[in-house]
Protein backbone atom coordinates (compact mmCIF):
# COMPACT_ATOMS: atom_id res chain seq x y z
CA UNK A 1 0.00 0.00 0.00
CA UNK A 2 1.27 3.41 -0.71
CA UNK A 3 0.67 6.76 0.87
CA UNK A 4 0.24 10.21 -0.45
CA UNK A 5 3.58 12.24 -0.04
CA UNK A 6 2.02 15.06 2.21
CA UNK A 7 0.08 11.93 4.75
CA UNK A 8 3.33 10.76 5.20
CA UNK A 9 4.98 14.55 5.20
CA UNK A 10 2.04 15.51 7.78
CA UNK A 11 2.74 12.59 10.12
CA UNK A 12 6.13 13.34 10.54
CA UNK A 13 5.69 16.84 10.94
CA UNK A 14 3.11 15.52 13.85
CA UNK A 15 5.78 13.46 15.34
CA UNK A 16 8.48 15.72 15.54
CA UNK A 17 6.09 18.60 17.05
CA UNK A 18 5.17 15.78 19.92
CA UNK A 19 8.69 15.13 20.54
CA UNK A 20 9.58 18.75 20.63
CA UNK A 21 6.69 19.91 22.58
CA UNK A 22 7.70 16.46 25.58
CA UNK A 23 11.68 17.66 25.20
CA UNK A 24 10.76 21.81 25.51
CA UNK A 25 8.09 21.28 28.47
CA UNK A 26 10.49 19.04 30.50
CA UNK A 27 13.22 21.33 30.42
CA UNK A 28 10.94 24.44 31.26
CA UNK A 29 9.99 22.51 34.25
CA UNK A 30 13.62 21.40 34.87
CA UNK A 31 14.50 25.62 34.33
CA UNK A 32 11.51 26.16 36.08
CA UNK A 33 12.64 23.89 39.40
CA UNK A 34 16.33 25.73 39.76
CA UNK A 35 14.86 28.74 39.13
CA UNK A 36 12.20 28.17 42.52
CA UNK A 37 15.70 26.65 44.14
CA UNK A 38 17.34 30.45 43.33
CA UNK A 39 14.55 32.56 44.47
CA UNK A 40 14.43 29.96 48.11
CA UNK A 41 17.82 30.20 48.96
CA UNK A 42 17.87 33.95 48.27
CA UNK A 43 14.96 34.53 50.74
CA UNK A 44 16.32 32.25 53.53
CA UNK A 45 19.40 33.55 53.22
CA UNK A 46 17.76 36.82 53.74
CA UNK A 47 15.53 35.68 56.50
CA UNK A 48 18.38 33.75 58.74
CA UNK A 49 20.98 37.13 57.98
CA UNK A 50 18.08 39.73 58.67
CA UNK A 51 18.04 41.21 55.79
CA UNK A 52 14.19 40.66 56.16
CA UNK A 53 13.29 41.02 59.72
CA UNK A 54 10.31 39.15 61.47
CA UNK A 55 6.92 40.86 60.17
CA UNK A 56 8.47 42.36 57.04
CA UNK A 57 6.04 41.87 54.35
CA UNK A 58 7.84 39.92 51.03
CA UNK A 59 6.96 41.73 47.83
CA UNK A 60 6.55 38.98 45.09
CA UNK A 61 6.83 41.14 42.12
CA UNK A 62 10.00 42.95 43.93
CA UNK A 63 11.78 39.87 44.38
CA UNK A 64 11.07 38.41 41.10
CA UNK A 65 12.36 42.13 39.85
CA UNK A 66 15.60 41.74 41.54
CA UNK A 67 15.86 38.21 40.81
CA UNK A 68 15.00 38.72 37.52
CA UNK A 69 12.53 36.13 37.49
CA UNK A 70 9.08 35.58 36.63
CA UNK A 71 6.84 35.61 39.75
CA UNK A 72 6.41 31.47 39.49
CA UNK A 73 9.59 30.27 40.94
CA UNK A 74 9.20 33.65 43.66
CA UNK A 75 5.48 32.02 44.55
CA UNK A 76 6.72 28.34 44.26
CA UNK A 77 9.61 29.23 47.04
CA UNK A 78 7.45 31.09 48.92
CA UNK A 79 5.29 28.15 49.60
CA UNK A 80 8.32 26.32 50.30
CA UNK A 81 9.11 28.67 53.14
CA UNK A 82 5.79 28.72 54.65
CA UNK A 83 6.23 24.80 55.13
CA UNK A 84 8.94 25.30 56.73
CA UNK A 85 7.79 27.86 59.31
CA UNK A 86 10.15 30.87 57.83
CA UNK A 87 6.77 32.66 55.99
CA UNK A 88 3.19 32.92 56.91
CA UNK A 89 0.44 34.21 55.15
CA UNK A 90 -1.54 36.98 57.09
CA UNK A 91 -4.63 38.60 55.85
CA UNK A 92 -4.72 41.80 53.91
CA UNK A 93 -0.61 41.62 54.11
CA UNK A 94 0.09 38.77 52.21
CA UNK A 95 3.25 36.48 52.87
CA UNK A 96 5.51 38.01 55.56
CA UNK A 97 8.73 36.69 58.03
CA UNK A 98 7.30 34.83 60.50
CA UNK A 99 7.44 36.08 64.32
CA UNK A 100 8.59 34.35 67.13
CA UNK A 101 8.68 35.58 70.50
CA UNK A 102 10.69 34.22 73.66
CA UNK A 103 7.69 32.42 74.99
CA UNK A 104 7.01 30.67 71.64
CA UNK A 105 10.32 29.89 71.39
CA UNK A 106 10.31 28.39 74.60
CA UNK A 107 7.12 26.51 73.58
CA UNK A 108 8.24 25.22 70.07
CA UNK A 109 11.68 24.03 71.72
CA UNK A 110 9.22 22.16 74.31
CA UNK A 111 7.83 20.53 71.20
CA UNK A 112 11.14 19.96 69.52
CA UNK A 113 12.26 17.87 72.70
CA UNK A 114 9.49 15.28 72.48
CA UNK A 115 10.34 14.90 68.68
CA UNK A 116 13.95 15.04 68.74
CA UNK A 117 13.73 12.62 71.68
CA UNK A 118 11.96 9.64 69.88
CA UNK A 119 13.86 10.50 66.86
CA UNK A 120 17.14 9.94 68.99
CA UNK A 121 16.09 6.80 69.98
CA UNK A 122 14.96 5.58 67.16
CA UNK A 123 18.40 6.68 65.47
CA UNK A 124 20.16 4.82 68.36
CA UNK A 125 20.46 1.38 66.51
CA UNK A 126 21.69 2.64 63.10
CA UNK A 127 24.63 5.15 64.51
CA UNK A 128 28.04 4.13 63.13
CA UNK A 129 31.50 4.28 64.95
CA UNK A 130 32.46 7.01 62.62
CA UNK A 131 29.29 8.85 63.37
CA UNK A 132 29.93 8.54 67.45
CA UNK A 133 33.48 9.91 66.59
CA UNK A 134 32.19 12.85 64.84
CA UNK A 135 29.64 13.33 67.83
CA UNK A 136 32.82 13.41 69.95
CA UNK A 137 34.71 15.68 67.26
CA UNK A 138 31.48 18.14 67.64
CA UNK A 139 31.28 18.39 71.00
CA UNK A 140 35.05 19.00 71.48
CA UNK A 141 34.49 21.90 69.27
CA UNK A 142 31.77 22.92 71.18
CA UNK A 143 33.89 23.55 74.37
CA UNK A 144 36.72 25.06 72.55
CA UNK A 145 33.77 27.62 71.26
CA UNK A 146 32.48 27.93 74.88
CA UNK A 147 36.13 28.79 76.24
CA UNK A 148 35.60 31.69 73.62
CA UNK A 149 32.39 33.00 74.29
CA UNK A 150 31.39 32.49 71.09
CA UNK A 151 27.91 31.62 71.47
CA UNK A 152 26.56 31.47 68.03
CA UNK A 153 29.48 29.17 66.86
CA UNK A 154 28.26 26.85 69.75
CA UNK A 155 24.84 27.02 68.78
CA UNK A 156 25.68 25.88 65.30
CA UNK A 157 27.65 23.38 66.55
CA UNK A 158 24.79 22.29 68.95
CA UNK A 159 22.02 21.48 66.09
CA UNK A 160 25.29 20.11 63.63
CA UNK A 161 25.27 17.99 66.85
CA UNK A 162 21.95 17.02 67.13
CA UNK A 163 21.48 16.73 63.33
CA UNK A 164 24.44 13.77 63.42
CA UNK A 165 22.24 11.75 65.38
CA UNK A 166 18.37 12.13 63.98
CA UNK A 167 19.58 11.70 60.26
CA UNK A 168 19.85 8.13 60.67
CA UNK A 169 16.17 8.32 62.23
CA UNK A 170 14.51 6.05 59.37
CA UNK A 171 11.04 7.90 60.30
CA UNK A 172 11.19 9.95 56.96
CA UNK A 173 7.76 12.40 58.64
CA UNK A 174 8.85 12.44 61.86
CA UNK A 175 12.27 14.08 60.06
CA UNK A 176 10.60 16.84 58.24
CA UNK A 177 8.76 17.73 61.65
CA UNK A 178 11.80 18.26 62.74
CA UNK A 179 12.87 20.16 60.08
CA UNK A 180 9.67 22.35 60.12
CA UNK A 181 10.19 23.36 64.13
CA UNK A 182 13.24 24.01 63.41
CA UNK A 183 12.51 26.29 60.64
CA UNK A 184 10.40 28.26 62.62
CA UNK A 185 13.08 28.76 65.62
CA UNK A 186 15.52 29.76 62.92
CA UNK A 187 12.94 32.85 62.75
CA UNK A 188 14.68 34.37 66.12
CA UNK A 189 18.25 33.83 64.23
CA UNK A 190 20.18 33.86 67.66
CA UNK A 191 21.35 30.86 69.90
CA UNK A 192 19.09 30.30 73.11
CA UNK A 193 23.00 29.78 74.26
CA UNK A 194 23.24 33.69 73.43
CA UNK A 195 20.32 34.15 76.06
CA UNK A 196 21.71 31.58 78.68
CA UNK A 197 25.30 31.11 78.63
CA UNK A 198 25.55 29.50 81.55
CA UNK A 199 23.17 26.15 80.10
CA UNK A 200 26.12 25.81 77.45
CA UNK A 201 28.39 24.39 80.21
CA UNK A 202 25.45 21.44 80.95
CA UNK A 203 24.80 21.01 77.57
CA UNK A 204 28.14 19.93 76.72
CA UNK A 205 27.99 17.31 79.49
CA UNK A 206 24.68 16.12 78.76
CA UNK A 207 25.92 15.57 75.07
CA UNK A 208 29.02 13.58 76.61
CA UNK A 209 26.01 11.16 78.25
CA UNK A 210 24.20 10.59 75.02
CA UNK A 211 27.38 9.45 73.38
CA UNK A 212 28.32 7.08 75.73
CA UNK A 213 24.66 5.90 76.09
CA UNK A 214 25.01 5.59 71.78
CA UNK A 215 28.40 3.97 72.42
CA UNK A 216 27.02 1.46 75.03
CA UNK A 217 23.80 0.54 72.97
CA UNK A 218 21.61 1.95 76.20
CA UNK A 219 17.44 1.05 76.13
CA UNK A 220 15.66 2.96 73.85
CA UNK A 221 13.11 3.83 76.59
CA UNK A 222 16.27 5.43 78.57
CA UNK A 223 18.19 7.22 75.18
CA UNK A 224 14.46 9.12 74.59
CA UNK A 225 14.12 10.17 78.13
CA UNK A 226 17.65 11.38 78.31
CA UNK A 227 16.74 12.88 74.36
CA UNK A 228 14.35 14.90 75.57
CA UNK A 229 15.29 15.66 78.99
CA UNK A 230 18.23 17.59 77.21
CA UNK A 231 16.38 19.96 75.15
CA UNK A 232 13.68 20.71 77.92
CA UNK A 233 16.73 21.54 80.14
CA UNK A 234 17.23 24.38 77.96
CA UNK A 235 13.75 25.13 77.67
CA UNK A 236 13.62 25.39 81.40
CA UNK A 237 16.42 28.10 81.78
CA UNK A 238 14.99 30.07 79.24
CA UNK A 239 12.06 30.40 81.18
CA UNK A 240 13.87 30.89 84.91
CA UNK A 241 15.86 33.62 82.70
CA UNK A 242 12.46 35.50 82.07
CA UNK A 243 11.15 34.83 85.23
CA UNK A 244 13.97 36.71 86.79
CA UNK A 245 13.76 39.33 84.12
CA UNK A 246 10.50 39.77 85.31
CA UNK A 247 11.16 39.78 89.00
CA UNK A 248 14.23 42.18 88.16
CA UNK A 249 11.48 45.10 87.02
CA UNK A 250 9.03 44.43 89.34
CA UNK A 251 11.47 44.76 91.96
CA UNK A 252 14.72 46.65 90.73
CA UNK A 253 16.16 47.30 93.83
Amino acid sequence: MRYHPKIIYDFFRKYIEIIYDFVYDKNMKKNIMSKTHYAYNFMRTGILNGTFGPGQRIVIDQIAKELGLSIIPVREAIRQLESEGLIQYKPYSGAIVSTINETEYVDTLSVLAILEGYATALSAAHITPDEISELERLNEQMKEALLAFEFEAFGELNREFHCVIYRKCDNQYLKEEIKKVMGKMDTLRRSAFTFVPQRAHNSVEEHARIIQMLKEGALFEDIEKMARQHKLNTASALRNRKASLFATKKNPF
